[in-house]
């Protein structure tokens, strides 16, 4: 089954990724994992996109959708792939149709703005061991000290509130218009992202079967 992974960030799509991986037995295609894997490879498209990373641009779209290429056509792939990350504009879902890929589901992981940006700005990481915690959800034991080593825990840039807003804004224009492209095709899934992370996992593996 060849699925795309929908979903703004903090949507949880990482983790509904890795479970349908398992439970399918098909690789999850994380575009940042293979823009680094094909750096690290050296592949054509990896040095391209290397040239681009060290300038500080952008990696144009050609250079992307040239690594997807290379990824989707190595062997792990030939029985289905869930895509996460990509495609991110409706430029990037016709160039993955130009390339002959059949999509069989889009599945969209629906969380609403200010639940993703509690989620999001609540989150806290230990500066030296990189433990994981959040203020509402798995506060630590005393407030800004890890449990584990006693360090300082800290909000990462990604998760400070202005940023989450601005990566929310660019989602809902360069990203959203992919959900009606495909509700076009008949293949889009809608799943309501819930607050316990299992019962969002069910809803995905019944939209996944369904």
């Amino acid at each position: 089954m060849k699925l795309i992974l929908l979903g703004a960030p903090g949507a949880g799509k990482g983790t509904q990724a890795e479970v349908i991986c398992e439970h399918l037995n098909i690789p999850a295609i994380s575009t940042g994992n293979i823009i680094r894997e094909a750096l690290k490879k050296g592949t054509e498209m990896g040095l391209k996109a290397k040239s681009y990373m060290e300038s500080g641009a952008l990696v144009p779209d050609e250079v992307v959708i040239g690594i997807i290429k290379e990824r989707l056509a190595q062997d792990d792939c030939k029985n289905g792939f869930i895509l996460d990350g990509f495609p991110r504009t409706v430029p990037q879902a016709q160039a993955l149709d130009e390339m002959g890929v059949v999509i069989d589901k889009v599945i969209d992981i629906e969380v609403p703005d200010e639940k993703i940006e509690q989620r999001l700005s609540g989150r806290r990481v230990c500066e030296n061991c990189g433990a994981s915690y959040h203020t509402l959800y798995k506060p630590s034991n005393t407030e800004g000290l890890c449990d584990k080593c006693g360090g300082r825990t800290v909000i990462r840039k990604d998760d400070q509130p202005e940023t989450v807003r601005d990566r929310l804004k660019t989602y809902h224009e360069q990203t959203e218009p992919l959900k009606e492209y495909y509700a076009k095709t008949g293949k889009l899934v809608i799943v309501e992202g819930q607050e316990e992370v299992a019962e969002t996992t069910k809803l995905t593996l019944a939209a996944v079967e369904g």
